[in-house]
């Protein structure tokens, strides 16, 4: 492989120009298709095959009216007992009235008939069917509804609306640049040279723009969920940025050496390269992964965050030394390119460029030294740091959020808060139970019967009357909690209401509603994370071993990226669900975390931490093979590596970190979650649990039985076979 992207590399250079014009040919291609064939994204997460998935199914075919998306209004009165006089049942009639007549509504429930009327008089909730699913709603019915009650507002009452309706995408501002603009600075002080910065920034946000346009190009023949596009963004961005410095990195360091460009920069594809495609490789697989746990939009949403790290590796292998061909040696800093000016030789004959070339005293040589003396107290320092860190995990629960948790001041958490203050909390998270059945006798026999076992129930506050679609074989009974959405309660109550309504016969009966479903999706995902972790801890383990041929040395990273996740899932657990220092990234409400969070995680946090352990123990590997000792060995990999992977794992946190800044609770956490743990992998376990327990083990970190030796494909990652093709091709050309 790497004397292939050796070739690669020099072609890529040769035919810069077309290689540039290509890329911007495909970047406006797609962008174009973008524009023109672009479709909505969704705001649900479906889940075929569980029970309240089921039941929205059965309604959109037999009940059609009541399977679109609710909206609830919230009013409140100036004084308590206002609603009851005549003036307020007056104002109350109006909202009610111009509710039912807004565009896309079906009808508007009056609240005085639904009896929604809180006990001292002040506060009343209106009910409206929507036509269509809360996808369906276009932006214009979504205005309309949040304007709602205008003449109200102006008497002195409150008029919040709300409900499922109001779901929106998130919105991509100011605070996500804020991370690209870190990284940006991170690359002028790792480069020197705001051309090697610049260039490599390019690089990379051609290849989101590639990848981002490919995916909205795809998204009105494919569904995709509000968070997809975020999330291939994100992960786009930052491996984007990574992989282009990797390949400028070791450019510099062939050009400081005395080779051509375009030799300079074979080298650096045929070696950088190889480990940027294997890494790339490791998180396309993990996030392609996703899909084994057949939860159709959390593949999505895996798949498209593939797509753009595929693209990401395809330009960094391509477009990236087609632009460093056009930069030449002005990716060096200033010092170097006139130290070789004055000489006039290359680089590597400059007394500044050899001890840049050699310098042995920096701070990744001097750290390597300090850890491998101190390896066992290092370790357990390390060890007992991340066992702390890890200490909230096993209380980690996964929910939905709901309005309860949206930003303070935001429409639908004013609706929430308002609603809770009037009624209670399960008034916020109302279920549904539909009871059907193949004749209007049986169904008519059923639903008293379901709302009776269903009101003796303990934490259920009501059950409202059925309604019968037209033909009189479906019921659909809303039913109110007394607990909130995300609580515990609410989730036991679900799973004893199911087993209350079991026994009915003559019927069908099954439990639905936002809260339900929100419940049937977090289980779901939490019964498919054991799973998911044990394929990709063994993925790890088999692809390590491809590698470096060694069995230690891959156990040893999957630990290590065990103790990652441990660490990052007690953090976030800390923070978002038990609310420690919630106020420093913004947070106004802690809840459980979003049910696909800790999956997600585990998929993107395993591909990058295979990244920065193949470009640090893939040094050290080398070294031990041409001769060095092991603890020598050690010591040359994170010497040379630990520039570089610091300045990925910073530029990686910047650019998560930018989308903790967004206020919807979703982005906030994967952003955070994901900062987290790559300081955690690249700093903790990495560039100090690594050396240390490589300098512990010694030779026996590279011992593999022959017998397994043979089996194994030799990738060859570190370019020992460009070594050998490079050797054979001097005598030639001499």
């Amino acid at each position: 492989m790497a004397t292939l992207l050796y070739r690669l590399g020099r072609a890529s250079l040769r035919r810069r120009r077309l290689v540039a014009v290509v890329w911007l040919v495909v970047l406006v291609g797609l962008g174009l298709a973008a524009a023109t064939l672009r479709g909505p994204t969704a705001s649900n997460f479906t889940m075929p095959g569980t029970e309240s998935q089921q039941a929205i199914d059965l309604l959109s075919e037999r009940f059609p009216a009541a399977s679109g998306a609710t909206g609830t209004i919230a009013v409140k009165a100036p004084a308590d007992g206002q609603l009851a006089t005549p003036q307020g049942q007056a104002l109350v009639g109006q909202v009610t009235q111009e509710a039912a007549t807004l565009p896309g509504v079906v009808g508007a429930v009056d609240p005085y008939q639904a009896q929604a009327i809180s006990p001292n008089g002040r506060y009343a909730l209106i009910q409206v069917q929507f036509a269509g699913r809360a996808d369906d709603v276009t932006d214009a019915q979504r205005d309309a509804y949040e304007k709602v009650g205008a003449q109200a507002e102006a008497q002195g009452w409150q008029v919040a609306p709300g409900g499922e309706v109001l779901n929106a995408e998130p919105e991509i501002g100011s605070t996500e640049a804020l991370g690209v603009l870190v990284a940006a600075v991170v690359l002028v002080i790792t480069f020197g040279s705001l051309v090697a910065a610049g260039m490599t920034m390019l690089n990379a946000l051609i290849g989101v723009g590639v990848g981002m346009a490919g995916l909205f190009a795809l998204s009105g023949a494919i569904e995709l969920t509000s968070t997809a596009p975020i999330l291939a963004l994100m992960l786009g961005l930052a491996v984007g940025i990574d992989y282009s410095l990797f390949i400028t990195s070791r450019y510099r360091q062939n050009l400081l050496e005395g080779l051509s460009a375009e030799e300079a920069v074979g080298r650096a594809v045929g070696t950088a390269g190889s480990a940027v495609v294997f890494a790339g490789a490791t998180v396309v697989i993990a996030l392609a992964g996703l899909a084994v746990v057949q939860i159709p939009f959390l593949t999505v949403m895996g798949l498209a965050a593939a797509g753009t790290v595929t693209i990401a590796v395809l330009v960094a292998i391509t477009l990236a030394p087609a632009l460093l061909g056009f930069a030449g040696t002005r990716v060096l800093p200033r010092k170097l390119r006139k130290a070789e000016a004055a000489a006039g030789a290359g680089p590597a004959s400059t007394p500044e460029a050899a001890a840049a070339a050699e310098d042995r005293s920096g701070f990744g040589f001097r750290w390597a030294r300090l850890v491998t003396r101190l390896r066992v107290p290092v370790i357990l320092v390390a060890l007992v740091g991340l066992g702390l860190l890890a200490l909230p995990a096993p209380d980690m629960r996964l929910a939905l959020p709901d309005a309860s948790t949206a930003a303070t001041g935001s429409p639908a958490r004013v609706n929430s808060d308002l609603i809770r203050e009037g009624f209670g909390p399960g008034f916020t998270g109302r279920l549904a139970l539909v009871v059907t059945s193949d004749s209007r006798e049986a169904t008519a026999a059923a639903a008293p019967q379901v709302a009776q076992l269903v009101q003796q129930t303990d934490g259920v506050l009501a059950v409202a009357p059925p309604q019968t679609d037209p033909t009189g074989r479906t019921a659909l009974l809303g039913v109110i909690p007394k607990s909130g959405p995300t609580d515990k309660a609410t989730e036991n109550l679900v799973h004893d209401i199911r087993r209350q309504v079991s026994g009915v016969t003559g019927a069908d009966v099954l439990l639905t509603g936002v809260t339900a479903i929100g419940i049937d999706v977090s289980e779901k995902l939490s019964d498919a994370l054991p799973v998911y972790l044990v394929l990709v801890v063994g993925l790890s383990i088999l692809l390590l071993m491809l590698v470096f041929r060694s069995i230690l040395v891959p156990v040893k990273a999957a630990l290590g990226f065990l103790l990652t996740v441990a660490a990052t899932f007690g953090i976030t657990v800390a923070i978002f669900q038990q609310g420690h220092l919630a106020d420093l990234v913004g947070l106004d409400t802690p809840s459980p975390l979003v049910s696909f969070l800790p999956i997600l995680l585990i998929g993107i946090l395993f591909g990058l931490a295979m990244d920065y352990e193949v470009f640090l123990v893939s040094r050290m590997r080398e070294d031990f093979v041409h001769g060095d000792t092991a603890q020598q060995a050690t010591v040359n990999g994170m010497g040379h590596g630990a520039r570089v992977v610091t300045a990925a794992a910073l530029i990686m946190m910047a650019v998560f970190g930018g989308f903790v800044f967004l206020d919807d609770p979703i982005i906030k956490s994967m952003g955070f979650a994901l900062a987290i743990g790559v300081a955690i992998d690249a700093f903790v376990v990495r560039m100090t649990i690594v050396p240390a327990v490589m300098s512990l083990l010694g030779k026996a970190a590279w011992w593999i039985p022959r017998w397994l030796d043979r089996l194994l494909p030799n990738v060859d990652i570190e370019g020992e076979g460009l070594r050998a093709h490079l050797a054979e091709k001097k005598p030639a050309d001499a």
